[in-house]
This record gives C-alpha cells, sequence and structure tokens, in this order.
C-alpha cells in the first residue's frame, strides 16, 4: 500500500500529512507538525480525526528523519513526496519534477521569499541525496494565480525590470485553491460568482475568485506585500524604504530584518505578533494594532470587490481566519455597506456559513487544508492517483 508524503515547510514549523492512494482517490492517513520553536523542537502527530498519536522531543530537523520516523509507522512505503515551495516566479506555473536544474532555477528565487523558500528546497534536497530514487514534486503558491490579466501583476517600472521577472505573483494559492474546490462542493452558486477569499494567518493575503480562479490578490512580487501581518508590514510606501535606507542607517540585511521579522502586528504592538495575545491583552498599543490589521484587510477585501465588479461571497480561512470570531466579526462590520450581514451566533460557532439570513454576500470560514492539495498534485503529477 503505497503512500504520498506532503511536506509543507515554514519558518518555525513544518506541517505533514501521509496520504493513502486508495480506490476512491486519496484519504488522509496521518497528520502532524513539526514545531522548532525554541531550543526544543517537539514533534507531534494526528490520526484523521485528529486524535493525537504521538508529542514527543524531536532534536532531528532534517527531512529524511522524518521520513524514516514516518516509514516505521506506516504499513507501505512513502511512494512519492510533495513540497509546498512559495515562489515559483514567471517559469513555474504547474507542479514540477524535482531535479538538480529544478533546485538550482527555484533557488535563484530565493531573494523574492527569503523566510521561505530556503526552507522548501532544503527539505527537498536532503531528501534527494538521502533517497535519490524517491520521486518528488515541487508544488507552486505563485501557480494558482498565474493566470491573472497582465494589467494586474504589472508594476510602473521601466519594461526591462518586468522582462526580469518583477512583476506581482501572489501567494499562498495552495489554500486559494482548496478553498475554491471547497466552496464549490458547499456552495456551488456562490463559488460560481465572485468572491474574496481571505488567508489570515502569521502570512495573511487576499484572494479575488471569479467561478473559482483567481483574478486578482494583495500579496506582490513578495510575501512580504499587502494585508498587515504578525511581523510583516505589508503595503509600504516604497519612498519609506528610501528613507529607511538613507535616513536610518539599515543596510539590506537590516531592511529584510525590520520589514519581514520586527513590523506587523508585532512592530505596531511593541508586545507580539501573535493575535491570540493581542486579543487578550488590555494595552492600548495591543487595540492599536488590532484596528490598524482590521481596517487594511477591510479596505482591501473592498478593493478586490472593484476587481470583481461586486461581491457575492466571503471566506475566512487560515490562523486568524478561523480561530478569531472577533477579527471575522470587525472586518465584516466594516463591509456593511456591501451587503455583508453576520449571524452572532454562527459566527462566534465558527463552523461552516456564518451569514445572517438578511445578507446580500454569503460569508463562510472553511479550514484550509494545504496538504491534500500538494498530494493531488503530487499524486496527478506522477500519474499515481486512480
Amino acid at each position: 500500500m503505497p503512500f504520498i508524503l506532503a511536506l509543507n515547510s515554514g519558518s518555525s514549523t513544518c506541517k505533514f500529512g501521509v496520504f493513502d492512494q486508495g480506490p476512491g482517490g486519496l484519504a488522509p492517513c496521518l497528520r502532524g507538525r513539526i514545531e522548532m520553536h525554541g531550543e526544543a523542537p517537539r514533534l507531534l502527530s494526528y490520526d484523521p480525526a485528529g486524535a493525537v498519536l504521538s508529542d514527543e522531543p524531536w532534536p532531528r530537523t532534517s527531512a529524511p528523519d522524518l521520513l524514516g520516523w514516518l516509514e516505521m509507522r506506516l504499513p507501505g512505503p512513502i511512494a512519492a513526496v510533495g513540497h509546498r515551495v512559495v515562489h515559483g516566479g514567471p517559469r513555474f506555473c504547474a507542479a514540477t519534477l524535482v531535479t538538480e536544474a529544478v533546485l538550482a532555477a527555484v533557488a535563484a528565487l530565493a531573494p523574492l521569499a527569503p523566510l521561505h523558500q530556503s526552507q522548501s528546497l532544503a527539505g527537498a534536497s536532503a531528501l534527494r541525496a538521502a533517497r535519490p530514487g524517491l520521486p518528488q514534486v515541487l508544488c507552486f503558491d505563485t501557480a494558482f494565480h498565474a493566470g491573472h490579466d497582465p494589467v494586474v501583476d504589472r508594476f510602473a517600472l521601466p519594461r526591462v525590470w518586468e522582462a526580469r521577472g518583477l512583476r506581482r505573483y501572489g501567494f499562498h494559492g495552495l489554500s486559494y485553491e482548496y478553498l475554491a474546490g471547497r466552496l464549490a462542493a458547499l456552495d456551488p452558486p456562490t463559488a460560481a460568482g465572485r468572491v474574496v477569499a481571505a488567508h489570515l494567518g502569521g502570512g495573511a493575503s487576499l484572494c479575488a475568485l471569479r467561478d473559482g480562479r483567481s483574478i486578482d490578490t494583495t500579496m506582490g512580487a513578495t510575501p512580504l506585500d499587502g494585508l498587515v501581518m504578525a511581523t510583516r508590514c505589508g503595503s509600504l510606501d516604497a519612498g519609506a524604504v528610501l528613507y529607511l535606507l538613507r535616513e536610518g542607517g539599515l543596510d539590506a540585511d537590516g531592511l529584510t530584518d525590520l520589514l519581514y521579522r520586527q513590523s506587523g502586528l508585532l512592530g505596531v504592538s511593541g508586545l507580539s505578533g501573535d493575535m491570540r495575545d493581542l486579543l487578550e491583552s488590555r494595552e492600548p498599543a495591543a487595540r492599536e494594532a488590532l484596528d490598524l490589521y482590521v481596517h487594511r484587510a477591510a479596505r482591501e477585501m473592498a478593493a478586490l470587490a472593484a476587481s470583481l465588479g461586486g461581491l457575492d461571497g466571503l471566506v475566512f480561512t487560515a490562523g486568524v481566519g478561523e480561530n478569531a470570531p472577533r477579527i471575522r466579526a470587525e472586518i465584516c462590520a466594516r463591509l456593511g455597506w456591501l451587503g455583508v450581514r453576520l449571524d452572532a451566533a454562527a459566527n462566534e460557532r465558527g463552523a461552516g456559513r456564518l451569514n445572517a439570513a438578511d445578507s446580500a454576500v454569503a460569508v463562510w470560514m472553511i479550514p484550509t487544508d494545504e496538504e491534500v492539495v500538494i498530494a493531488r498534485q503530487t499524486a496527478a503529477l506522477l500519474d499515481l492517483a486512480e
């Protein structure tokens, strides 16, 4: 019984899912994550129903170590591994088989995703060295947005820079692909219309979907653009960047650290980048950070409604979108002029459809599942699916 391993590597956590290729299609048989916070990494695993199977120290952090740990617990071999990769640039617009040339080309995009790209490629490279015969597939967050009208992705810079690949790409595409499919199953009329999907996690973005396809998004050439995030600033006046370079005494590395790791909710609050901490805090600066987060999210949702020519649906997902009813309520309150009305009780429960009966816009909370999308893309590319 062969299995597919989906790896979703982040800057501090690696989520994974193992999927069985049964006659009815892919089914999850084990999920988990490696938490690499501080000096004591831990591995947690769960069964398909979410029951904890293990919670143990994890001093080993390489992909081959994880593969070996899984193979000791599975009744059959892992036939292939799929990896989430944040940036595919202009070349990689679909899942791609790992080769040395592909790894080198994707590594060259690291300056456009400095917090993420190296994590994904480190796992793929380590597995290629340890298990050279094991098929591996790279699945790109940017690929879902590849069909945009060029006017959506173009910067107002001299054309030579666009020719060199400097344009808007968009991210969180694996999440949006999953949401588009789930919404089509749950609410076909809304899914066929004009929908804004909100992936609100440590990294955050919005995607304008028309009939399940991306037509616009808030992130640009890098995952730094768009909404206020946990530690990332989101959209920032380019003149402010020049000021930080000239007057702030920052070099490129210092600027990268400031904009990616010291800004966002953390920078504005001075307390934390974790939404849970800020929601519990009574400090005025925490409230100010939350107000900015909500303001920017609602403003950008309205902008994407303009790209869509109206709004039929709004979908929340990811850590904040799934677990912070207060943030959902405050964002939706600012969109009342678009006809958004929440059912307060449904929003507090946080399950499924959240809009009131008199809402002109369907509002949903749908937990995302990037790992199953990685597994599907891997199976399809390698012809491992039914």
